[in-house]
This record gives structure tokens, C-alpha cells and sequence, in this order.
């Protein structure tokens, strides 16, 4: 055998024999799926973590807004478009680590069975509606009902709000607001934001709601402004 030939022949045993890279070479091929399922692990836990964020803002929401509220003559307590506006900031910088203005969408609802001088009968009404978020896609706005944006601003038949016979809910889970009151029901819509690219995970809506009765003696007549202080967040309006 000529001398380059035996060269090469030796070379190659040599490199056949060579365990040196060995653990390397293993490395290379499965270092990318333990990175992949790791990046899997961290981005399901953020998820997790986003969904119980969002409900738990969705409790908050309800919880303040169905206590708020500014004590008149006679122990009667006056929702106003200032206390809205306070319940909607605390919600924004709540979900200021999510974005939640910029990705989501806030429906504050007042459901209320109470009669009013211009009802012959107490009824199931969204009587007025708040909001904040700045997305308006599908599944964003209001699943469960709307109303104007004048109403509950005035005690009168044309901002009485809209009927809601069998209440606010999903079927079969729906609440109603107790006779003589009234509940706030609140709906978050978020667009969960991946930490990982796209190939591992894709935007998609997260959906929570709460609801809580009114826990002060209110005022069901409208939702006050006095000298017109505070500008309303009605649901025409998206901001984040």
C-alpha cells in the first residue's frame, strides 16, 4: 500500500478510536430539545401566572367598585364618575406588569333590580357601564350585555339602561342582582403576550369574570358628577 494511502487509512482508525468529543457530540444533539423543554416549562408557568393575575384583578375590580362611594345625608352613599375612574386607575397600575391597557379590555357593569319612579315594576337592568383597554377586537367588548353611553347619567326614562331579564353570565351560571339592589359585574378580556417566540407559544384571550353585591346603602337613581369634575370612562372611549 502506497505511503499516502497508509496515512489516511491510519488517520481514520485514529479517528475512530478518538472518544474525546463524545460527550460534546451528545450535547449537540440533545442540548436543543432540553432547551425547548425548558423554555416549554417557563412558558406555561408565566401563563399560569397571567391567568390567576387576571382574575384576581377582576376580583379586585368588583370588590372596590361594589363598596365605593361618597356618604350623603340620610346614611345614602353617591357612586360618582371620580370613584369609577379611581377603581379603573387601580386596575391599570395592577396590571402595569402585563400591559393590561394596552392588551386588554375592562367592562364594569351595574346590574341592578331596583324600581325606579319611572318603572311600574322593579326589573333586571345594566343600568350604566365603565371601561378601560385600548383592544376592540372580537371577544373584547361586553359578552353578556350593553348599554349606552348616557346611561345612569341622569335619573330619566331615556338613561334608564338596558333590560337584562335573566341577568349576566354565561348559561347556566348567570347572576342576577338581589331585589331592592344591585351587583357590579366586572369582565376581563386580555391578549396573553408570550415570553417565548412564536413557535413555542401564539397570543390568545384570556376571559375572567366577577360579580359582587353592593355592600352600602347606594343610590341606584344614576351615577353622579358633581360640577362635572371627572370625565366619564364609557365604553365608546379605548385608553389605555
Amino acid at each position: 500500500m502506497p505511503g499516502p494511502a497508509r496515512r489516511t487509512v491510519a488517520l481514520l482508525r485514529r479517528l475512530g478510536a478518538d472518544r474525546s468529543g463524545l460527550a460534546l457530540l451528545e450535547f449537540a444533539f440533545a442540548g436543543p430539545l432540553v432547551l425547548a423543554l425548558g423554555l416549554y416549562g417557563v412558558e406555561m408557568g408565566n401563563q399560569a401566572l397571567t391567568h390567576m393575575r387576571v382574575s384576581q384583578i377582576a376580583l379586585s375590580i368588583a370588590d372596590n367598585a361594589s363598596r365605593m362611594g361618597a356618604l350623603q345625608s340620610g346614611n345614602i352613599e353617591q357612586m360618582r364618575e371620580g370613584d369609577m375612574n379611581d377603581v379603573l386607575q387601580a386596575a391599570r397600575l395592577q396590571g402595569a406588569g402585563i400591559k393590561l391597557g394596552t392588551y386588554g379590555r375592562i367592562i364594569i357593569s351595574s346590574l341592578e333590580n331596583v324600581q325606579q319612579s319611572y318603572d311600574l315594576v322593579p326589573v333586571q337592568r345594566i343600568h350604566w357601564q365603565r371601561c378601560m383597554g385600548l383592544k376592540s377586537a372580537t371577544g373584547y367588548p361586553s359578552s353578556y350585555g350593553t348599554t349606552t353611553t348616557t346611561a345612569g347619567t341622569t335619573a330619566t326614562v331615556s338613561d334608564a339602561g338596558t333590560t337584562a331579564l335573566l341577568g349576566m353570565g354565561d348559561t347556566g351560571r348567570k347572576v342576577s342582582a338581589p331585589s331592592g339592589s344591585g351587583l357590579i359585574f366586572v369582565e376581563v378580556n386580555y391578549e396573553y403576550q408570550p415570553i417565548v417566540s412564536g413557535w413555542l407559544a401564539k397570543p390568545f384571550r384570556m376571559h375572567y369574570v366577577a360579580s359582587m353585591i353592593v355592600r352600602n346603602n347606594r343610590d341606584f337613581k344614576q351615577i353622579y358628577n358633581p360640577l362635572n369634575s371627572a370625565t366619564p370612562s364609557t365604553c365608546n372611549l379605548y385608553a389605555a
